[in-house]
């Protein structure tokens, strides 16, 4: 078994890239989308998911052009494939990034998706919606002192907790 969990993600133009992470769960099947309860969690990844450690591998991604810092977040195509068409023209007309309003907004996730019996189904409806918007948001306004704000908030965001 790997330390990495690579993933398919959909990038700038709708193009797919691997996202690297360090892997944080067993391999096993599961659903898409984690809540902080999930028994594939180990001991040192959740420690890993807490101060967000496992995403570290993604600066690679940066790295070789996938991704830039910030932008929206790549998501898998089984959600790329949901969005209306004006959504994806925006959301897609960038890289996706390592920090943006939505992941700011949502920073503690796997937490709201605790308890559900389809964390996945959860996500959609609760996270999703409000995660598209902001990503709009984000790439609509994008600044450097947005991307100042996100980043100073993530991580005070990520060390208070």
């Amino acid at each position: 078994m790997s330390i990495f969990y690579k993933s398919i993600r959909i990038g700038k133009g709708g193009k797919p890239f691997f996202l690297y992470k360090f892997r944080s769960m067993r391999e096993e099947s599961g659903p898409s989308s984690t809540s902080a309860d999930d028994p594939r969690i180990t001991r040192i990844g959740r420690f890993m998911r807490r101060f967000k450690l496992d995403e570290i591998p993604q600066f690679w991604n940066i790295l070789r052009g996938n991704m830039v810092f910030f932008g929206p977040r790549p998501d898998i195509p089984e959600v790329i494939d949901l969005m209306s068409d004006e959504e994806r023209a925006i959301i897609l007309s960038t890289k996706p990034g390592l920090f943006d309003l939505a992941s700011l907004s949502n920073i503690h996730e796997e937490e709201r998706l605790k308890g559900s019996k389809d964390p996945h189904a959860t996500y959609l409806k609760e996270i999703w919606p409000e995660k598209k918007r902001l990503q709009i948001e984000c790439i609509k306004n994008r600044s450097w002192k947005l991307n100042l704000t996100i980043l100073t908030k993530t991580i005070w965001r990520i060390m208070k907790k």
